[in-house]
């Protein structure tokens, strides 16, 4: 990916007729608009699922986690093939269609009547995220000039951190407002149309698609070279997914904060904001492992807070410090999987550290609701800290390391 006439040619692709070290192209910008509309649609229920299954469905604690994880388990199960056919086909019209059968799959939350028809819809609508989320970072990224490359995808996150913001907040408003559930589906599934109209619009160059045969291998659906990478990202995404989906139904049990999820996750995602806007900054100039690490050990201070006070000013202060930290760790992460990949091999990149970050989110959300049925609150939340804990020694010992000799380009 370094190598100066690939440099040339990916330069030359910035689509609009924008300049070739021009970051903030129309193709680019439509692509984060995408993903604004992908991930509010998708926020904007999450922290309240926990709460229609119960209320709708009379559901335990264990089944929540249980159905709620189809969804991960689904686009885990996509994405590794999402990267193949991502770096195989025309990126555009994948893009199209697996985002137009996740705006289509929100009409099944409306008609869901049964618990079992509910798990069934969730656990389908994971497959079109899985793979939308690939393609539509993998396009994002190929709008973007070479020189611009590390900063553009730290900038490209914000577009996620953003809908993290707004939808939740809006989301548990519009509950508590008009206590009616359907009415947030058809939101989110509005939301997806539009994510859905933008992303058609979006103009890349002609790729040469190679067809020629190849021998059949894992490194065609998992990026081998970053797999110590890939271990660590699912410790700190086993955090995540205990965390973000039970902090809600936590927040009002244990903390008595009926109406305050929303300003955890509005507090999270200005920290996620912030980071990504400083350390894009950093990014731009060739720190990455830099950013890593102070992205790993804001969050392990965050979690441990999290998990042992339990007072409503370190529920939000938690959060300020896990978005700051998440901010500033994943896009560096993601660098990092894109720099051990050839230009080839970019969707696969991408793939690799989302199916990754599906797998600890899974293994999270489902841990996460065992641990709140049969032990306590404290049991999970101490458990996503030592996660993040066991992920931040790992980082330090072994994948900077890891990383720094195993990097195809060995620019500053």
């Amino acid at each position: 990916m370094a190598h100066a006439g690939l440099n040339n040619r990916i330069s030359s692709q910035s689509t609009s007729g924008s300049g070739k070290d021009k970051l903030w192209n129309r193709d680019y910008c439509k692509a984060m608009v995408g993903n604004f509309m992908l991930f509010f649609s998708f926020y904007i229920l999450t922290p309240l699922l926990p709460i229609y299954l119960d209320s709708q469905f009379a559901a335990d604690k264990h089944v929540m986690g249980i159905v709620l994880s189809g969804y991960v388990v689904a686009a885990l199960l996509v994405r590794p093939f999402s990267g193949f056919i991502v770096d195989t086909f025309d990126r555009k019209k994948v893009l199209a269609i697996c985002f137009f059968v996740f705006f289509i799959l929100f009409t099944g939350y409306i008609g869901a009547g049964t618990l079992l028809m509910f798990a069934i819809v969730r656990t389908m609508h994971g497959l079109p995220f899985g793979a939308v989320t690939v393609a539509n970072s993998t396009v994002a990224i190929d709008t973007l000039p070479s020189s611009r490359r590390n900063e553009g995808i730290g900038f490209y996150g914000l577009s996620n951190n953003l809908a993290m913001a707004f939808a939740p907040s809006i989301g548990i408003w519009i509950y508590h407002a008009t206590d009616n559930f359907s009415l947030l589906f058809w939101i989110a599934l509005v939301m997806a149309l539009v994510g859905f109209l933008t992303v058609a619009t979006i103009k890349l160059p002609v790729r040469e698609l190679k067809r020629e045969k190849k021998t059949m291998s894992l490194d065609r659906f998992f990026l081998t070279r970053g797999w110590l990478l890939a271990v660590n990202i699912i410790c700190f995404s086993i955090c995540w997914g205990i965390m973000s989906n039970y902090v809600a139904i936590y927040g009002s049990e244990v903390l008595g904060i009926t109406d305050g999820t929303g300003l955890f996750f509005m507090i999270l995602s200005f920290g996620l904001f912030a980071s990504r806007v400083q350390g894009s900054k950093a990014l731009a100039k060739g720190k990455i492992i830099e950013n890593a690490a102070m992205g790993v050990i804001l969050s392990l201070a965050g979690y441990t807070l999290f998990a042992a006070v339990e007072q409503g000013w370190a529920y939000y202060l938690s959060a300020a410090l896990i978005g700051l930290g998440n901010g500033h760790m994943y896009p560096a992460f993601l660098n990092m999987f894109i720099k051990l990949a050839r230009n080839d091999q970019r969707g696969t990149a991408n793939s690799s550290i989302l199916t990754a970050w599906d797998v600890g989110m899974g293994l999270g959300i489902v841990t996460g609701g065992f641990l709140l049925e049969y032990i306590s609150y404290s049991a999970a939340f101490w458990g996503a800290a030592v996660m993040q804990g066991a992920g931040t020694a790992l980082f330090f010992l072994a994948s900077r390391r890891f990383f720094s000799k195993r990097r195809l380009d060995q620019e500053s």
